[in-house]
């Protein structure tokens, strides 16, 4: 196998790693990132067939600090969703929850308030009805699992669940990581690093222990203005106290994700840590029949939800089972970074600010992408598209017009 080593300069610091020549257009624009698109620090990896094709780092940890490392981590806010998702179905394979059953069965407290016949699949794919908390959360809350599970499980749906979905940004944590818990009887962070990360020797964490706190790359919060500044959602959080995204976006008990006190606890919505070769090493496992079933990956693809308008992002989106699907909003002229383009069979998830990691099977894919300077939407942008794109042109794809890689 030829590996082509780089180590190019760019004016936030050098560029480093190897990549196979057949996708030396991903290093490319890896690098131009950092010159024309305002890449601070950044990692992308992808595996094909098992093995990997690249592993590239770059750029500085935080504006005028230390070099970004082959060892650097950062949180990846929801890309966590997809990897919580992976340990959801990884249990579901080995016959520890039933994503059919009623999650009655294993929480009887969240089975309440018009929640009595709700699914466990229906916590996965948004539809379940708890997107946001209603009454304040407690500063600080976040960090606090138990009073995290029990809020969601009191709180009255905002619709039936199952007739609509809408993401569940922050709540997915506790939906998810409680029922978990009760269902399987570990954490699901626990769960994620013994039976999976460690198996595969990947960077991955969902509670991070102080010694690697050293590691980390504080996140550059967006200043440009939420999904552009003029989409429905901005609308409501500007003229709706009420609506599920103002207060998933305002009701967290001042959440910082750069405060090492969250680092180490287990919310499984938006705070693990890990850098692009975490991401694409258990996506690529994914992919490759190597850590579950046939049946459960093909279950894991397919598409469970999606709406012309999502109940909480004001947005077309489409989901799986605890995934995001390829989305295509590039024709909502309102709507900035909220675009995600991956094949038809592909399954992952981003991050705010442009994070992203997924799985395609078709194409024995897994790819990850992380950095510190977040974008303004929900989706990618340009900077982790053009990466995406590089490598399914790489693998032989030859358009993206139907709004899915073919």
């Amino acid at each position: 196998m030829t590996i082509d080593r780089i180590e190019r300069s760019t004016m936030r610091g050098s560029v480093q790693g190897f990549v196979d020549p057949a996708f030396a257009e991903l290093a490319d624009i890896f690098t131009d990132n950092f010159e024309a698109r305002g890449e601070i620090g950044a990692s992308v990896a992808v595996f094909h067939d098992g093995r990997p094709v690249a592993s590239l780092w770059g750029g500085v940890k935080e504006a005028g600090g230390a070099a970004w490392e082959e060892d650097t981590i950062s949180i990846v806010w929801s890309s966590t969703k997809g990897i919580a998702a992976v340990g959801a179905h990884h249990a579901a394979d080995r016959g520890l929850i039933d994503l059919d059953a009623p999650i009655a069965r294993y929480w009887p407290e969240f089975a309440c308030e018009g929640k009595e016949e709700a699914t466990v699949a229906m916590v996965l794919d948004h539809s379940v009805g708890v997107p946001a908390l209603r009454d304040p959360v407690r500063p600080g809350g976040f960090a606090d699992f138990d009073y995290m599970c029990d809020r969601v499980a009191r709180e009255r749906p905002f619709w039936v669940p199952g007739t609509r979905h809408g993401y569940h940004g922050h709540t997915y944590a506790w939906t998810v990581g409680g029922l978990f818990r009760r269902a399987v009887g570990v954490p699901l962070g626990e769960y994620i690093r013994s039976e999976i990360a460690e198996p595969l020797g990947a960077d991955y964490w969902l509670g991070l222990p102080e010694s690697e706190h050293s590691r980390v790359a504080p996140m550059i919060y967006p200043t440009d203005p939420l999904f552009g500044g003029k989409s429905r959602a901005n609308h409501a959080i500007e003229n709706d106290p009420a609506a599920p995204f103002t207060l998933m976006m305002t009701n967290d008990g001042g959440y910082d994700c750069n405060d090492p006190a969250y680092w180490g606890v287990e919310i499984g919505s938006l705070n693990g840590i890990t850098n692009a070769k975490g991401l694409a090493t258990i996506y690529s496992a994914v992919a490759n029949g190597e850590l579950l079933g046939a049946d459960t990956v093909a279950r894991m693809g397919r598409t469970a939800s999606a709406s012309h308008l999502d109940a909480t992002l004001l947005m077309p989106m489409r989901f799986g089972l605890g995934f995001m699907k390829t989305t295509d909003n590039r024709r909502q002229s309102e709507l900035v970074d909220c675009t995600l383009l991956m094949s038809e069979e592909a399954f992952g998830h981003v991050g705010f600010g442009g994070s992203v990691g997924f799985s395609d099977p078709g194409l024995r894919l897994g790819f990850g992408y992380t950095m510190n300077r977040m974008g303004a939407g929900v989706m990618v942008g340009e900077r982790a598209q053009g990466l995406i794109d590089a490598t399914y042109r790489a693998l032989g794809c030859s358009s993206k017009a139907s709004g899915a890689w073919v």
